[in-house]
């Protein structure tokens, strides 16, 4: 063990945004490079990767650019606040729907996003 892999989620998250984001929306793994998963055709942006992105910046002191994500992320639910498993590459909703797991990222994202924007290091209400 090393106290250096404390600087570990800062670094990450620099190489997730630029390897696997366009925009808000994040893929799981780099398409083409990662071990098949044996499914035919190509996956989408996977929607609870936004949300724990967003939690991750958050954290990480990046907190009005992750409300940002947050708030664009949230454009793609259905008229029901729903989200599906992953989202295409020209919006469309993919995947198992609802996707409960994207649902629970996106409470903790809110609720850790919440948090650091009344107590975290822009300033107290």
């Amino acid at each position: 063990m090393d106290a250096g892999t404390l600087l570990l989620p800062l670094m990450a998250l620099d190489r997730i945004r630029r390897q696997l984001a366009e925009d808000c929306l994040v893929h799981r793994y780099e398409i083409g490079r990662a071990a098949r998963e044996g499914l035919p055709g190509r996956e989408g942006f996977f929607s609870a990767c936004t949300f724990w992105l967003v939690e991750a910046m958050a954290g990480a002191g990046q907190a009005e650019e992750a409300q940002l994500l947050f708030e664009k992320m949230l454009s793609f639910a259905n008229h029901l606040g729903l989200y599906a498993e992953e989202i295409g590459s020209k919006g469309e909703l993919l995947g198992n729907f609802p996707q409960a797991l994207t649902h629970l990222a996106l409470v903790s994202a809110a609720y850790k996003l919440d948090h650091v924007l009344d107590e975290g290091t822009y300033g107290r209400r």
